[in-house]
Formats: C-alpha cells, structure tokens, sequence
C-alpha cells in the first residue's frame, strides 16, 4: 500500500490510546464468538471501503453512530457489533493520520477535529463497548491485531487504490502505510 506520509505516525498515538484504553480495563471473561471473526473483519473493512467511496467520511460517520446505537442494544457480543467496532477503529486511525498531516491553524479553521481528539473519541467508544460485554484486554488486543492484519490492508487498498506509473501520488512509499 502506498503511504500518506511523515502523518502516518499519529498511528502509533491511535495504537498506543487503544493500549491505554487496554490497560484501563478491570480483568474482564473472553467474549465467546460463534462466527469467523477473520471473514467478519474482511468483509467489514470492504464495506467500509466502500461506503467511504460513496459518501466520504461524514457518511462514514453517521453510520458509525447509528451502528454502535443499535449493536449496542444486544445483550450479547455480537458479529455486528464486532463490525462495527472494526470500522469504527480503521476509521479513526486513517483519519486521524490523515488530519495530522494538516497544520493545526488550517485544522482549527477548517472545523475538523485533532488527530489525539479522534483517538480520545475512539478509545472511550471501545472503553464503553469492552466493558458492557466484558470483553478481556488479551480478547482486546486480538481484536486489533485481527484488524490490523486482516482489516486494514483491505480498506487501505480500497480506499487508496494503487497508483499506476505517471499518475498523482505513485512515487509515495508504498510499504509506510502498513507499518504502523
């Protein structure tokens, strides 16, 4: 995949709240999944991909609330709910690297937020989640390293397509965006 550039850094902040978020946990039970969590990240992150094609990252937005509005509901951890929070989490981390590439004058007057704010905003939807369903920190930090290895990839690919020689943005490290 291609980089966005030096911003990609903000990732580690992303990663390190998402530990954080971790660590502030009581000791919790494992969830106990009855569906191919790997197949439900992949099809997640495409969906993801493109709904974010669509209606861009407001549209993204919205439907993140209302999923987690109504996933929420279940008395039950559920594959949906799990989607949503793998969205919301490939989501968030794009976003917030791609805001840290904008100067914070032209972010203030531009209305959009800080990238650490989107990670805040992010770790206290996954506290709240994690906690209402018990969700472990070791079942925590799976979740992410499923998503980081089998969700990511996809909607980066989707939604920053490979760029063919010539074009706009083909010189850009194609290896970065993966790393982090």
């Amino acid at each position: 995949m291609r980089s966005l550039g030096s911003g990609f850094g903000i990732g580690l902040v992303v990663a390190a709240l998402f530990v954080a978020t971790l660590v502030s946990m009581p000791q919790t039970s494992a969830a106990r999944e009855t569906w191919d969590r790997v197949a439900n990240i992949k099809d997640a992150a495409k969906r993801l991909g493109d709904l974010h094609r669509r209606q861009g990252s407001a549209g993204v937005l919205k439907f993140l609330d209302a999923c987690y509005r109504t996933q929420t509901l279940a008395s039950e951890y559920s594959a949906g709910l799990e989607s949503c929070m793998a969205q919301d989490y490939m989501h968030s981390q794009v976003l917030a690297q791609i805001y840290a590439r904008i100067p914070q004058a032209d972010r203030v007057r531009m209305g959009t937020p800080a990238p650490e704010d989107i990670a805040r905003g992010m770790g206290q939807r996954f506290v709240a989640t994690f906690k209402q369903y018990k969700i472990s920190t070791k079942e925590a930090e799976k979740f992410k390293k499923m998503v980081d290895t089998n969700g990511m990839p996809i909607f980066l690919k989707s939604v920053f397509p490979p760029q063919k020689p010539g074009e706009a943005g083909a010189d850009i490290d194609s290896g970065a965006a993966s790393k982090n």
